[in-house]
C-alpha cells in the first residue's frame, strides 16, 4: 500500500509548544463556559468529571492562538470572527474513540437482515448516525457486500465533525483499530501498509465509495437523508440529557422505515424515551 505524499508546514523558529508554553489550569467558570458551549452546538452534556478531558483537548489550541487561558480561548471562541476555530473546537470536544466491529453482536443481527432481503429490488439501507471516524460505517459495509452479492445498498455516515469524517473518507486506520476485522473481511476488504505504512490498513475502494459521509448535527433539523432500513446510534445517547435524547431519537426514528431496526449501546437504552419502537433484542429495537 503506498499514500500519496503530502507536504508538510515547514517549522517555525521559537514557535510556542505545550511543553515551552505555560498554560493557566482551567478554572470551574471557564469549564461551565465551555459546557453551555458544546450543550447548545451539540447538545453533550459534559459533567464534572469531564473537566480534565476538556483542558487536555482544548489545550493545544489555546498554544496556537498564544492564548494563557482557556477564558481567552472561549472568548476568541464567541467573537464571531473565527467560525472554523468554533468549528475546531466542536471536533475536538465530541469526537470519541471507536474500532471496527465494536459490540459485534450488532453485526451479526445486521447480517440476518440482509440474507433476508438478498435478491430484492430497492437498494437495502443503513444509516451509522454517530459515526465518529467511520469504523462503524466500514464494518457495516463489509457486512453488506459479504451478504447481499449484486442486491443494491447503501450506508451513509453521519457525525456533526467535518474533521473526524474527512480522516473517515480516506479509510486509513491503524491495525490496532482493526484487531476485531473478520481475518476472511481483512483479507477482502483491506490493504495492508507496508515500508512507511506498516502498522496500518486502508479500506479498498471499492468499499470506500459505497459509504458516503455527510456532516449531521443531530440536535438540529436532519437533512433529507431518505428512509433507512437499520439505523445504528451508539454510544452517543449518553452524553445527552434525558430530553436532548428524546429529541434527538425522535429526529432519528422519523427516517426509519416501518418494520426497520434501530440499534443502541450495549448500555443504552430508549426507558422512558421513545414509545415509537419496541425491543426486540437487547439494545435493539423494531419500529412497528
Amino acid at each position: 500500500m503506498k499514500r500519496s505524499s503530502q507536504g508538510s508546514e515547514k517549522p517555525v523558529q521559537d514557535r510556542p509548544t505545550l511543553q515551552t508554553m505555560t498554560l493557566s489550569a482551567i478554572t470551574d467558570h471557564e469549564f461551565s463556559q465551555f459546557q453551555n458551549f458544546i450543550f447548545e452546538a451539540a447538545g453533550i452534556s459534559l459533567g464534572a468529571s469531564k473537566k480534565a478531558l476538556v483542558s487536555g483537548r482544548l489545550a493545544k489550541r489555546l498554544v496556537h492562538h498564544q492564548l494563557q487561558t482557556y477564558g481567552a480561548y472561549f472568548k476568541l471562541l464567541t467573537s464571531g470572527h473565527a467560525p472554523a476555530e468554533m468549528q475546531m473546537a466542536v471536533d475536538l470536544l465530541t469526537t470519541n474513540e471507536t474500532y471496527f466491529f465494536r459490540e459485534a453482536a450488532h453485526f451479526d443481527f445486521l447480517r440476518t437482515q440482509a440474507l433476508a432481503v438478498v435478491k430484492r429490488a430497492q437498494p437495502f439501507r443503513v444509516w451509522s448516525a454517530a459515526s465518529s471516524t467511520g469504523e462503524e460505517a466500514y464494518s457495516i459495509a463489509m457486512v453488506l457486500a459479504d451478504c447481499l452479492g449484486t442486491t443494491p445498498w447503501e450506508v451513509v455516515g453521519s457525525d456533526i465533525s467535518s474533521g473526524v469524517l474527512e480522516g473517515a473518507r480516506t479509510g486509513h486506520y491503524s491495525m490496532q483499530r482493526g484487531r476485531h476485522i473478520p481475518p476472511v473481511y481483512l483479507g477482502r476488504f483491506c490493504l495492508r501498509g507496508v515500508g512507511p505504512q506498516e502498522g496500518t490498513l486502508l479500506i479498498e475502494r471499492p468499499l470506500r465509495q459505497k459509504v458516503r459521509f455527510i456532516q449531521v448535527n443531530l440536535n438540529t433539523a436532519l437533512p433529507e437523508l431518505g428512509l433507512f432500513d437499520v439505523i445504528f446510534l451508539r454510544n452517543v445517547m449518553i452524553y445527552f440529557n434525558k430530553e436532548t435524547k428524546r429529541e434527538v431519537v425522535a429526529r432519528v426514528l422519523s427516517l426509519l422505515k416501518p418494520g426497520g431496526y434501530f440499534c443502541v449501546g450495549h448500555s443504552e437504552s430508549l426507558n422512558e424515551i421513545s414509545h415509537a419502537v419496541q425491543p426486540f433484542l437487547p439494545s435493539i429495537y423494531l419500529k412497528p
